[in-house]
Parts: C-alpha cells; sequence; structure tokens
C-alpha cells in the first residue's frame, strides 16, 4: 500500500509503473477518442490563435490531477490548464510538497490539427529538484520514462544521447518568434550562421526527447513554462545531455532564468549553442 512508502525514494522505487498506467489511462480515455474528431467548440483560445486549449486538454489534466494526488498521497499538481484558470497555484513549484508537473498535451496545435505530433509530459519534483518524468506520445505509442541517477528509457530501451557527428551542421529547434521579446530574438539570432542548421520547434517535450535518442542536437527555448520544459530536461540529462540558460547555469524549474536557454546532446554543444546566443545578445 502506498501508506507504508515513507519517501519519495521508495516511490519510485516501487510506483513508476502505477503513472506509467495513469498516463496512458488518461490518453486513453480522454485524449485518443478526440484525436481528428474534435467539434468547434471543442477548442478555445488562451492568450491568442496560437495558443489553444480543447477539451482533451482540461479532461486529461482533470484524470491526472486526480490519480497522481492517490498515488502519492501529500503530493500537489501543477498543471498548465490549472494554472491558466488560477496562476498563484503555479507557485506550489516552490513549496515542500512533492509537486506534480502536468501538460496534458504539449503540441495542441497539431494536436487540433490532426498531426500526430504531440504528447503528455508528466514529471514529479520536490524542492525544485526533479526526479522522475514521463513523455508520452499517444498517436505513436511512444513513452519515455526518466528516473534521476537512473537513466533514461523509451519503450523499456535506453536512451542516450551520444555527441553530434564532427563537420556536421547542428540542428536546432528555435522559439516561435510570436513568442520572443526583442532581446530574446536578437540572441536567437546568433543561431543563423555557419554550422548551424535551425528549425522552429514543434511540441517541447517531443523535441527534447529527439535529442535524448541523438536525433536533434539542440534546442533554444526562450520560455520558462514548467509543463513544457521539466520532464524533458530530465529526460536529456539522464541520457547524457546537458542545459544551459543565458547566464551560463541550469535551467530552474522555479523560475528567474536567463532566456534564452538551451538543451543539448552534450554539454560541449550545449556551451557551443549558448555562445552563439551570447554572441547575439
Amino acid at each position: 500500500m502506498i501508506q507504508d512508502i515513507e519517501t519519495i525514494d521508495e516511490f519510485l522505487a516501487h510506483r513508476t509503473d502505477d503513472v506509467e498506467e495513469a498516463v496512458r489511462t488518461a490518453a486513453a480515455t480522454e485524449i485518443m477518442p478526440r484525436f481528428r474528431q474534435l467539434a468547434a467548440h471543442e477548442i478555445d483560445e488562451k492568450s491568442g490563435p496560437h495558443d489553444l486549449v480543447t477539451d482533451a486538454d482540461r479532461k486529461a489534466e482533470e484524470f491526472l490531477t486526480e490519480a497522481l494526488v492517490k498515488l502519492l498521497p501529500g503530493s500537489v499538481v501543477v498543471g498548465e490548464e490549472a494554472v491558466h484558470a488560477n496562476p498563484a497555484t503555479y507557485e506550489a513549484i516552490k513549496g515542500e510538497a512533492p509537486v506534480w508537473i502536468v501538460d496534458p498535451v504539449d503540441g495542441t496545435r497539431q494536436f487540433v490539427h490532426g498531426d500526430p505530433g504531440f504528447c503528455t509530459l508528466v514529471a514529479l519534483a520536490h524542492r525544485g529538484v526533479l526526479l522522475a518524468s514521463w513523455t508520452y506520445a499517444p498517436a505513436r505509442d511512444q513513452l519515455a520514462v526518466a528516473v534521476r541517477g537512473r537513466g533514461a528509457l523509451l519503450d523499456g530501451e535506453p536512451l542516450r544521447a551520444g555527441s553530434p557527428a564532427p563537420g556536421r551542421d547542428l540542428e536546432v529547434a528555435t522559439s516561435h518568434p510570436d513568442y520572443t521579446t526583442d532581446d530574446q530574438k536578437r540572441a536567437l539570432l546568433g543561431l543563423w550562421t555557419d554550422g548551424v542548421s535551425p528549425r522552429a520547434c514543434g511540441s517541447a517535450g517531443l523535441e527534447y526527447l529527439a535529442i535524448a535518442r541523438g536525433e536533434l542536437d539542440a534546442t533554444a527555448f526562450s520560455w520558462e513554462a514548467a509543463w513544457d520544459h521539466a520532464a524533458g530536461l530530465l529526460l536529456v540529462e539522464e541520457a547524457g545531455g546537458a542545459h544551459l540558460t543565458l547566464a551560463g547555469e541550469p535551467f530552474r524549474i522555479t523560475g528567474g532564468n536567463a532566456l534564452p536557454f538551451t538543451a543539448a546532446r552534450d554539454a560541449v554543444t550545449a556551451r557551443r549553442v549558448l555562445g552563439l546566443l551570447s554572441g547575439g545578445a
């Protein structure tokens, strides 16, 4: 019984499969039945036409909120849609309770357009430290799991990010210009140089997975929302990668980061991308 488990370490040793089941069930019951089946009244705008929310986002987050707190009594949930409704709930990331960080549908725009490039992101953190993460792409039936100090797996197989091949252009996924300040735009322009092949990012969670798989060399992102980054940053770390902010420090899920920041296949690549961002700033 969960009541007999006294520490988060013991929880992670015994209950990660239960978290996986909750994530899969949320997708099977609330997300996939609506994929390519959404009616107009099931889609709303939040901050603008590129920032969408659907009934799938809301229902999946509600399901996960109930299921995850039940699995780990005393924990709290910081979910994208709950924070949109009440921004003060984001402060729980800085609190003393274990916190589940949830993005029910990362890549809602892709989901709305019938593109399979979306995923469900769940991370468990405590006192600002990421402990475990789950990245599930239900339309592709791919699940990546990372536990701090225990590595990263994709569908049960170890993930290793490796290093970019010498002499090949770095492939870097970057923030969409709509989500950047003027200073951040100038920093990101540093990537438009010989030896780098930048492109606009899709689902942040799937970009992090691509780094962990060695299919993408780095990201350069300009926003802090923990639900977009928490699961993927731990996945990249446990696959051997690294992340750095414009201040040369690892990204903090509690906020206050110097932006943009990068996540990359290895530390050398992270420092190279950071140098380019710093040169553009």
